[in-house]
């Protein structure tokens, strides 16, 4: 958020970020037992607070039985959308064909929630989270926090989310309409860049033929993955992509 920022800005302070952040937290909550009626209230609370732990899981996808065992999408499926509704969460769908148009495509019960703001995310786990990430001791929940980063810079870029997960040992981070192409999106955080899924999406589906890839290298092509610098994902939209990437 602008005043997170400008005070980081000021001071270089995480301590008094985090005060803001939290801050805003606090007027969601607030905002959720306002707008909200009956016991709505409590189940909107309880899915937004849930959205770190689904992050937090190898498998992102949302689970309502995170929220609470045995709940069920009968339960928790308004409150959910209410977030989403409410500019909070961001949906992004799992599409079972790489075909156009994807929203054809998509599972409407198989999603992950990602927060609209990335800053927002990180206050919600413990002190010392942020530093821990600029300093690139994030651990294992550092490809959730680069997910929902890229995630956030797509949705702000107008593009619809999905991802693609036809077995359980492939998995395509983000799936976006580039043109008239399907093009998948893997997001890299850590050392390793090797794109196994990738290279097995372009080599074995006739609806790819180009594949992004964002990780830590410079700007380059092979093999059909285009590379792009994780600080340059703004740059994925339709009017200016073409023109920098030269795809």
């Amino acid at each position: 958020m602008p005043r997170a920022v400008s005070r980081f800005v000021e001071t270089g302070n995480f301590n008094e970020v985090l005060d803001i952040q939290r801050d805003i937290l606090r007027d969601y909550e607030l905002d959720m037992t306002r707008y909200a009626e009956g016991s709505e209230k409590q189940k909107i609370r309880a899915c937004f607070l849930s959205i770190p732990n689904q992050l937090a899981k190898d498998n992102h996808k949302f689970q309502y039985s995170v929220i609470e065992k045995k709940a069920t999408r009968r339960k928790y499926g308004t409150s959910v959308l209410w977030l989403s509704d409410a500019g909070v969460a961001l949906f992004c769908y799992n599409v079972f064909r790489l075909e156009l148009p994807l929203s054809a495509y998509k599972d409407d019960d198989d999603f992950k929630l990602y927060m609209c703001d990335t800053g927002l995310l990180v206050s919600q786990y413990e002190d010392g989270t942020a530093k821990d990430i600029i300093m690139g001791k994030a651990g294992a929940q550092k490809g959730a926090i680069y997910e929902n980063i890229i995630a956030q810079m797509l949705a702000a870029n107008g593009f619809p989310l999905y991802f693609y997960k036809p077995t359980q040992t492939l998995e395509l981070d983000f799936i976006i309409r580039f043109e008239d192409s399907v093009v998948p999106i893997e997001v890299k955080s850590g050392d390793n860049v090797r794109s196994k899924s990738l290279s097995s999406i372009l080599a074995r589906d006739k609806n790819v033929t180009k594949a992004i890839r964002l990780s830590a290298r410079n700007v380059g092509e092979e093999n059909g993955i285009i590379s792009i610098p994780l600080y340059m994902a703004y740059l994925i939209r339709q009017d200016t992509m073409q023109k920098h990437l030269e795809i």
